[in-house]
């Protein structure tokens, strides 16, 4: 059963900026080779091969997928079949994220909203929920996130979750031990003055509050919430290169430039009601 959300109030002045940022990020990331929306709008598929594998096949699936942006990744299993559900709490991002739908004749719904409000705005249960990359240092309860997650499953649900480690947070540019890897009491703050993970160049003038969450942290959430884990991956490479420390491999994926350090840079977590 379904807990009443948490009193965000406290939090409620984070999420404001966090989503002031993300306003301003959205059309930035647009425009960004990172995204590389022309490729998309031909075909391209924004998912990377490991969520591809581990999730299977979505074909006749409803999908839930929690902050999504401006969508690629939600289309793209729309794509593949999935029934297809995007939320996310900036709002120029769903606005983005359902001219991109109309503008694809991809069959999409889109619902901006904070993730731990979604229960009291939806009310279906979803064969597949799934999130990844970038996601859980928005989150200042994991606990409260879980219970969400769990929520919204069928009873013969798989939520699905691939994300950077905790312990590249940890980094900061030259690859150097800096931040916290276990949770703080209160959030990082971040002042964004100029570059963006997907354009170092672009100008901005906001800040940004993020939490800090151990792998256990994350394991034990889903524990508590009820679900069972089916497995939990860990990978020596990213998708994304945007550290100055990571050099990309031949494979495509992203290492320590130094190859003598192998740390986890990923991971993935399947598991089900």
């Amino acid at each position: 059963m379904y807990h009443a959300p948490m009193d965000d109030r406290r939090f409620e002045k984070y999420f404001a900026a966090n989503r002031e940022l993300w306003n301003a990020y959205t059309p930035v990331n647009e425009r960004s080779k990172v995204y590389d929306l022309a490729a998309f709008k031909r075909g391209k598929s924004s998912l990377n091969r490991i969520e591809i594998k581990e999730l299977g096949d979505v074909n006749g699936k409803t999908l839930l997928h929690l902050q999504c942006h401006f969508g690629q990744d939600t289309l793209s299993w729309a794509r593949m079949g999935a029934r297809v559900t995007g939320v996310d709490f900036s709002k120029k991002a769903i606005e983005l994220a359902k001219s991109l739908a109309r503008e694809l004749s991809i069959d999409a719904r889109f619902i901006e909203c904070n993730v731990y409000d979604l229960p009291g705005v939806l009310e279906e249960k979803f064969d597949v929920v799934f999130t990844s990359y970038g996601a859980l240092c928005w989150l200042p309860d994991l606990g409260q996130w879980a219970k969400v997650i769990r929520h919204f499953l069928e009873k013969t649900g798989t939520f699905y979750l691939v994300e950077f480690h905790p312990l590249l947070s940890a980094f900061d540019d030259e690859g150097v031990l800096k931040y916290p890897y276990f949770a703080t009491a209160e959030p990082m703050r971040y002042e964004v003055k100029k570059g963006c993970y997907s354009n170092p160049d672009a100008v901005f003038s906001a800040e940004s509050y993020e939490w800090t969450h151990s792998l256990s942290d994350t394991i034990n959430a889903l524990l508590q919430a009820g679900l069972k884990i089916e497995f939990v991956h860990e990978f020596p490479f990213s998708v994304y290169g945007d550290r100055p420390f990571l050099k990309q491999r031949e494979d495509g994926f992203w290492y320590h430039q130094n190859e003598d350090i192998n740390v986890p840079l990923m991971f993935s977590i399947k598991a089900r009601p």
